[in-house]
């Protein structure tokens, strides 16, 4: 882990702010988050970062942001940083043009989140490495800050010659993703507290066994049976032509060694259970104690979305009322992700109002489960998803 290197985290969402540190924590010590644009001086200046991170997701606010920092802040310029900007999908072609005429160092595409989000932490590993490998700066290092600033004062002129109604005409049409999309982590996140039981290599590993037994299905099926009565009536044809040319009889391969392939039921299912109350911890882990399965719990949305690049669960329980990002948004966000979203998610309620069912319903929830839970009806919810009897 690399201490004494110190990274800023500059965004407008607590959420954004907790999630990018939960990415980071395990590589680097000094992380810190700037969420107060009143106190984003006296963050820097505090802070005194070596890599800035500009997590906002709308590229006019990263830029704002930053010039009105160098304007406002004295020891700016007298700080050497390097300056990553986070961006949507939609943003790439402008956050490009941006980094590639040296407004900022390196930008990461990471809304909604993708594999590219586990770029993060090696864009931050390169900036510390610039920063430490840098020399003394000569007048043209003292010269590059100056002209990105007059290159963001110019930006900034265009934005405000049209007028603020440009701005937030921009920024209203992703409101509605803002809430809908999320961040992630890459293989780097800190294993969370009582849940280390599974990792990325047992994952693979599972996806193996599924595999195995997809193929043993296939294999016991009608396809397997006729494969194995013709082979049957063919062995007297082969015996007799092989007599016939002085052949030895070929003898019945023996059996594989079993030993070296264990059985797919040996492989546990992993259930997450994303839930704030240690009560119903200790509740669930009752109720599900006779199934053959792991447990792990997680106590927020974004801890819960960190967790899935680092353990794959076979169902998630989602607790409505969580205490960052509710279940049902939570929800939303790992579907909005290609590799999770074939996840099964049943929904965690103390109350079943229409308008919590249809919201969660929209998110990609496939069931629900109302508490006070009734263990035998908890069961067969749990048992139909594992089993893959649910469409």
């Amino acid at each position: 882990m690399n201490s004494g290197q110190r990274i800023l985290v500059a965004t407008d969402e607590v959420s954004d702010a907790d999630l990018i540190r939960r990415l980071l924590q395990d590589k680097f010590e000094n992380i810190v988050a700037s969420t107060n644009p009143e106190r984003a001086v006296e963050d820097f200046e505090k802070h005194r970062p070596d890599v800035l991170i500009l997590a906002f997701k709308n590229p006019e606010k990263a830029e704002r942001y930053y010039l009105e920092l160098s304007r406002l802040s004295a020891m700016f310029h007298a700080v050497p940083h390097r300056t990553l900007v986070l961006c949507n999908k939609d943003e790439l072609r402008q956050v490009y043009e941006l980094c590639k005429t040296k407004h900022f160092d390196d930008y990461i595409l990471f809304w909604p989140m993708t594999d590219e989000a586990t770029h993060l932490p090696m864009a931050v590993h390169r900036g510390l490495r610039q920063i430490a490998s840098a020399a003394m700066p000569g007048e043209s290092e003292i010269a590059t800050p100056a002209q990105r600033l007059g290159d963001l004062e110019s930006l900034l002129v265009r934005y405000a010659a049209n007028g603020p109604r440009r701005v937030e005409a921009t920024s209203l049409p992703l409101r509605p993703t803002e809430r809908r999309i999320g961040a992630a982590p890459d293989r780097f996140p800190r294993k969370l507290s009582g849940g280390g039981r599974r990792n990325l290599s047992d994952t693979k590993y599972r996806a193996g066994i599924r595999g195995q037994r997809e193929i043993d299905r296939l294999s016991a099926g009608k396809t397997g049976k006729r494969s194995h009565t013709g082979a049957a009536a063919a062995q007297p044809v082969r015996r007799g032509s092989s007599a016939r040319k002085g052949k030895p009889v070929p003898q019945p391969e023996p059996e594989p060694a079993r030993v070296l392939q264990p059985p797919a039921e040996h492989i546990r299912p992993l259930v997450l259970v994303v839930e704030d109350d240690e009560l119903q911890h200790k509740i669930l882990k009752q109720m599900l104690a006779e199934m053959n399965i792991d447990l792990m719990f997680t106590t927020t949305g974004t801890e819960a979305l960190a967790t899935l690049y680092t353990h794959r669960p076979d169902l998630i329980l989602m607790d409505v009322a969580l205490p960052d990002i509710d279940g049902v948004e939570t929800t939303r966000r790992l579907k909005s992700v290609e590799q999770f979203a074939n996840i099964p998610v049943v929904m965690i309620t103390g109350h079943s109002e229409k308008a919590v069912v249809v919201e969660s319903l929209k998110a990609g929830a496939s069931n629900f489960a109302v508490k006070p839970f009734k263990k035998e009806v908890l069961l067969a919810k749990v048992r139909s998803f594992l089993n893959g009897t649910q469409p």
